[in-house]
């Protein structure tokens, strides 16, 4: 068995831009032994000054709205421009196995071929969000080698997917033309957060309905709400295949982030986001100190089958297992 890098070499390799260390350090911080979390928690510390550089963009929609095909054609113009892209994509995992499909890299296949480009599948777990549980220190990790503009694909729009903007500079959420009545079974909140829509696939026999839909959108998407931030969500048609509304996003990623650094709204909601990470984190180190408490793993098991058999009230129980936590500090 190879031996596991030090905190310093993680360090120099990550700085240095090897995507081999990068790759490592972002399993080292998804790992759940106590030993590489203490390490993946000092690396993150390491590297903090030589983060927040970046464009941080998420990208979200149904299943079947082409986010890998999207993903990919924008991603390859970045590099183009001259552009140091990553992508952080998030599998969904299965809620019996445990397993991941992570077969992003098989749908981003020119992406993932490109030498300039670095690619990530994650799996979700059990996270809710659509995002992985760390990847907001993936996000930091690429940042610290070098890479200027982060995609964060999501799983797909979901009860929690609203996560994500939490932790990404622009929410862009593609759209398909005949997949229902205007925003029909797209989430409210998830719509709220969006900075731009971008209805995808409109090429070919589709172009016509997609433009037609643009319009249902646009009447949709004025009645929401206007944002704190006095940007107005910005909607418009693409294609992954004729290369429509690439030039049109870019600008706009242009103007927003121009938009938002001169109002100084940029940095405002990177310190908040950086304190919303700080309560899921003291959520996670909490958790996992409670379940690993020797009297608390005790109680449970001894008392599990009494809830399941309806003998004993899971609150009761709850409450009792945090009262011996606490007690016995």
């Amino acid at each position: 068995m190879r031996k596991r890098r030090s905190l310093a070499e993680f360090k120099a390799g990550i700085l240095a831009g090897d995507r081999v260390v990068l790759a490592q350090a972002i399993t080292l911080v998804e790992s759940e032994l106590p030993e590489d979390q203490i390490l993946a928690t000092d690396l993150i510390q390491e590297i903090l000054p030589f983060t927040g550089n970046s464009f941080r963009i998420g990208i979200t929609g149904v299943p079947g709205v082409g986010k890998s095909s999207f993903i990919e054609v924008f991603g390859i113009r970045q590099l183009d421009a001259g552009k140091k892209v990553a992508v952080l994509a998030v599998d969904p995992s299965s809620s019996l196995s445990k397993g991941s499909i992570l077969g992003d890299k098989t749908r981003m296949e020119r992406l993932a071929l490109d030498k300039r480009a670095f690619i990530r599948p994650s799996p979700s777990r059990s996270t809710l969000g659509g995002v992985a549980g760390k990847t907001r220190e993936a996000i930091l990790l690429c940042e610290a080698a070098g890479f200027d503009l982060i995609l964060v694909e999501t799983v797909g729009v979901g009860q929690s997917e609203t996560a994500v903007k939490s932790m990404v500079d622009f929410f862009l959420l593609l759209l398909l033309a005949g997949a229902g009545d205007e925003l029909q079974g797209i989430k409210k909140g998830i719509v709220e957060m969006a900075d731009g829509f971008l209805i995808h696939k409109a090429d070919g026999d589709n172009l016509d309905l997609a433009a037609q839909a643009k319009v249902s959108y646009q009447n949709a998407v004025h009645l929401l709400p206007p944002s704190e931030k006095g940007w107005a969500p910005k909607l418009l048609l693409g294609s992954s295949l004729t290369g429509l509304g690439m030039s049109e996003l870019e600008a706009i990623l242009t103007s927003y982030q121009e938009q938002m650094k001169g109002s100084g709204f940029w940095d405002a909601t990177r310190g908040l986001q950086r304190l919303t990470w700080l309560d899921d984190q003291i959520q996670e180190v909490l958790g996992r100190a409670f379940v690993n408490h020797p009297g608390v793993k005790e109680i449970l098991e001894r008392e599990k089958s009494a809830v399941q058999s309806g003998l004993l009230s899971p609150s009761l129980l709850a409450q009792q297992a945090v009262d011996l936590f606490l007690s016995k500090k």
